[in-house]
């Protein structure tokens, strides 16, 4: 059996691109300052902090305008306005922190030799990204072993989710194979064919994605044994969904449901629960102080352009399912569900003009700072939904309650990766990213979660 091909998971992407978005800025900073009369930055073993200050903030801005999300790094044209943003934030943020970075230069042109270096170091390494890594030769080959009924939606995710991910072929284990419908996206191959096809493409893994266990003939139980025991790769379908999309598959999980939420012990974490309640309320007391601040505006804006009621509560699902009244400020006509409960949607007719404002820059969010003081919400969670849809919902939806373990939250995962649920479809999507969640909640995956909603507020992506 022929070697893998080499390629480079999503972890070893994003770290990757990291590293060499740092070791390409400090490069050509030494350059420029062995080169021309560049002497702002210039590293000595005294002044050490200055380069663990400038990989701070590439590392923290680069975040915030996306520049290690791969679908963008894989296209110049998408990644370039990132690339810009973070750069120009950088050095302002770089020059205003004097005490922990050079003084200002007296000449000025220090500060243009300091940006363009920056910037050229970031243009030149992500051209020679998209060149080489996110070239074929990089690409992870893989044969689906599974139904044909499921394989357009497996493609379907993987395609979205990592641009360097080719499924090859699939094998259908289906039994009534007259009975199954064709997909003819990829070829078809028959089980005697696998060790065919990984010599002749070159494949990395194979992942099994049947539904039912039972569907795995002896035949392809047998051959999969043994390559394994060869040590090839072998994955089963969730595990790499999750891995790859940052979600919980929940429409893929059946019986044996309890093998897929071996939920994070932060759940029951003293400390982390302590720490996350500590951050919860010091951020919710400047969240107030911003709102009052801003409170002026806001009553003009909605005197103008809402002409109606400054606030407006609802009964939301919290925590175990108890019922607590949200409060936001008023998007929407006054009594914009005479006719009853229903979806909200993008360019709803029923949002004023002013609210359309405050719901892309989240300003309609800021009095839950109030429920998030009185303990029932928290900062990160799953956003809380109301009774009559979460009835709903919980009758469609596997394992839809499981959200309700969690105080409810101001934003969460599910907020910062998809878009306003708006159909039963979309709500599936979002119970998906909020259990990957619950099941993987921790203060790294918070402090993504803050930064990404970063991303969403610059980025005017609220709804």
């Amino acid at each position: 059996m022929s070697k893998s091909s080499i390629h480079f998971n999503i972890s070893e992407r994003k770290i990757l691109l990291r590293i060499f978005d740092i070791l390409s800025i400090l490069f050509v900073l030494y350059f420029i300052s062995n080169t021309f009369d560049f002497d702002y930055f210039t590293l000595t073993k005294d002044k050490w902090a200055w380069a663990l200050v400038l990989i701070l903030y590439v590392s923290i801005f680069g975040t915030v305008f996306e520049l290690y999300d791969l679908q963008k790094a894989s296209k110049i044209e998408r990644i370039a306005t990132g690339i810009v943003f973070t750069v120009s934030t950088t050095v302002l943020f770089y020059l205003l922190t004097p005490f922990l970075t050079p003084e200002l230069p007296d000449n000025r042109l220090q500060i243009l030799f300091f940006y363009f270096a920056i910037l050229i170091a970031l243009f030149i390494w992500r051209m020679a990204y998209i060149s080489f890594i996110v070239s074929p030769r990089f690409y992870k080959k893989v044969l689906i072993i599974g139904e044909t009924s499921n394989i357009e939606t497996i493609v379907d995710a993987f395609k979205s989710s990592d641009p360097n991910y080719k499924i090859v072929g699939f094998i259908n284990c289906e039994v009534d194979k007259i009975a199954a419908v064709k997909y003819n996206a990829i070829p078809e191959y028959g089980p005697k064919q696998i060790r065919e096809i990984i010599k002749k493409e070159n494949l990395s893994e194979i992942v099994v994605a049947s539904y039912n266990s039972e569907n795995i003939t002896s035949e392809i139980y047998y051959t999969l044994i043994k390559l394994l025991e060869e040590g090839f790769p072998i994955n089963e379908y969730t595990q790499v969904y999750e891995g790859m999309t940052q979600r919980v598959p929940v429409q893929f999980v059946g019986k044996d449901f309890y093998k897929y939420f071996p939920f994070s012990r932060s759940n029951q974490n003293k400390l982390y629960l302590f720490f996350h309640r500590v951050f919860d309320v010091l951020i919710s007391l400047v969240g107030v102080i911003i709102g009052v601040v801003l409170s002026p505006i806001i009553l003009l804006g909605n005197l103008i352009g809402n002409r109606g009621p400054l606030f407006y509560s609802q009964d939301r699902i919290g925590k175990n399912g108890k019922v607590f009244k949200i409060i936001k400020f008023r998007t929407m006509i006054k009594n914009a569900e005479q006719s009853g409960a229903v979806w909200a949607k993008k360019g709803d007719a029923r949002v004023t003009p002013f609210g359309k404002f405050l719901r892309h820059s989240r300003l309609d969010e800021i009095p839950q700072f109030i429920n998030i003081l009185k303990s029932e919400m928290s900062l990160i969670g799953p956003r809380p939904e109301r009774p009559f849809f979460v009835k709903e919902l919980s009758g469609m939806l596997p394992f839809y309650e499981t959200r309700h373990i969690v105080k409810p939250g101001l934003t969460g995962w599910a907020q910062v990766k998809t878009r306003y649920a708006a159909s039963i479809d979309d709500s599936l999507l979002k119970l998906q990213y909020d259990l990957y969640y619950i099941k993987h909640r921790s203060f790294f995956l918070d402090m993504n979660i803050l930064i990404k909603t970063l991303s969403t507020i610059i980025f005017f992506r609220g709804q």
